[in-house]
């Protein structure tokens, strides 16, 4: 996260206040509590569903909740997440009735990737028996899928490019195994490819993964199964092309990088929309579960203003009223969270949202948990729209440095359609046992307040 250093946020005035709590809806835990929601997004094709934390319960639940409305109800056939393709084609498989998992929790095996507790977690498994349970009673083409976005599985990606190849044409395997042996030399890290290929050290395998995904892409294929198999293909082809220019970008700046990903999310997107149109022979709906800092217009944000896109502001710009984004805030409360990157996931305490932000806005409206739809606010927007902090919480929690750390300014009713706001959240429960672990984090006055 960018660091902040003006303290020149604005005050909470009564108006204000009076007006985000004449226009929350109070979320009580009943059947209905998602009926304002549904209203809004209405006839949206893309339901996006964000998250303050990437460790709170509350947003998965509520998230899960929704997903299975919008599926059921509404005709939504495609949860799309912020994981890796080949990771989430497993549960895919799973939730179609097809594979060898025969549980939920093996179903997500796949995710063996730091942060594991992101997706290997109960909400998750809860909603993935759901949706195959849904599926069992329906025809294929009324189904819905589970998909990732992401693209760190470059390994993964390359490895399903050629299992596929094995099935259908095994000269094209070959073909494969030799364009993707150009990674050989650098072992499974691909962030040693990415050193070595950014400082000159050897040359890039870029053209490689190009010409296999062109390869990939002339390919055609007879029926909807085989249809099906070959897009997951070239889907895993695409990845490790943008796979291989992110690992190299990584080490331009992190614009850079961050753009790269988050426009092959927006791509993804796009790709399986096109994809299970065709099948479906209608538009097809679809929910996208990422971080607020994915989903969120990055337009609206201090991080837009320094040079970042987001798969928000690319799907706004490419899909328009289609869209429907909703972010989700804490006060204060527990998450899972690691003290550091790759470290093990731990029950930590968030600390209270400081003054001068959304979330210490949404305290002061004195609700345990609402929506707010910023079509309701009337004239509480303009106060709204003055630019405030957002927090941020990712796989790493740093309290000692939050205010640097975690937030960052925001035009909040620009940014969202609708805000869910949780007071007081708790930690999303880990499926495996070495996450989850409460620790608590030392006081500010450490080592000097002993």
């Amino acid at each position: 996260m960018a660091p902040f250093f003006d303290d020149d946020t604005p005050d909470i005035s009564s108006a204000l206040l009076d007006g985000v709590k004449s226009a929350a809806v109070p979320l009580t835990g009943t059947a209905s509590d998602l009926d304002a929601l549904i209203e809004g997004i209405g006839d949206a094709r893309l339901v996006l569903l964000g998250e303050a934390t990437h460790g709170t319960h509350e947003f998965y639940a509520l998230r899960a909740a929704l997903t299975r409305r919008l599926i059921s109800e509404q005709g939504f056939t495609a949860v799309a997440v912020e994981a890796d393709w080949p990771d989430a084609l497993r549960v895919n498989a799973f939730i179609q009735g097809e594979g060898t998992d025969t549980e939920a929790a093996s179903a997500l095996g796949n995710f063996e990737r730091f942060p594991r507790w992101m997706w290997r977690n109960q909400e998750v498994a809860e909603l993935v028996r759901w949706m195959r349970a849904h599926n069992a009673a329906r025809p294929p083409e009324q189904r819905a899928g589970f998909y990732g976005l992401d693209l760190y599985s470059l390994h993964a990606s390359m490895r399903a490019v050629v299992d596929y190849l094995e099935k259908v044409d095994p000269q094209a395997a070959q073909r494969a195994r030799e364009r993707y042996g150009c990674f050989e030399q650098f072992g499974t890290d691909p962030q040693s490819y990415g050193h070595a290929t950014a400082y000159g050290y050897s040359a890039t395998c870029e053209d490689a993964v190009v010409e296999q995904l062109l390869e990939l892409q002339r390919r055609t294929a007879q029926g909807a199964r085989e249809e099906d198999a070959r897009f997951f293909a070239e889907q895993n082809a695409r990845l490790a092309q943008d796979a291989e220019a992110y690992y190299r970008t990584m080490y331009a700046g992190r614009n850079d990088s961050w753009n790269l990903r988050d426009t092959h999310m927006a791509d993804t997107a796009d790709a399986l929309a096109a994809h299970l149109t065709r099948k479906a022979g209608q538009p097809a709906r679809m929910v996208i579960w990422a971080h607020n800092s994915h989903l969120g217009d990055a337009r609206a944000t201090q991080l837009g203003d320094q040079g970042e896109l987001n798969l928000g502001q690319l799907l706004r710009e490419r899909h328009a009223k289609a869209v429907y984004s909703v972010g989700f805030t804490t006060y204060t409360g527990t998450v899972i969270a690691a003290k550091e990157w790759d470290g093990p996931g731990l029950r930590r305490r968030i600390r209270a949202a400081i003054p001068g932000s959304y979330e210490h806005l949404f305290h002061e409206v004195e609700l345990p948990r609402f929506l707010l739809r910023m079509e309701d606010l009337g004239e509480a927007a303009s106060g709204l729209r003055e630019r405030r902090l957002e927090r941020a919480i990712g796989v790493v929690y740093a309290p000692r440095t939050e205010r640097w750390s975690h937030y960052f300014l925001a035009d909040l009713p620009a940014q969202f359609d609708a805000v869910v706001h949780y007071d007081e959240t708790f930690a999303v429960h880990p499926l495996d046992a070495n996450a989850g672990h409460e620790e608590e984090d030392a006081p500010d006055t450490y080592p000097f307040g002993l």
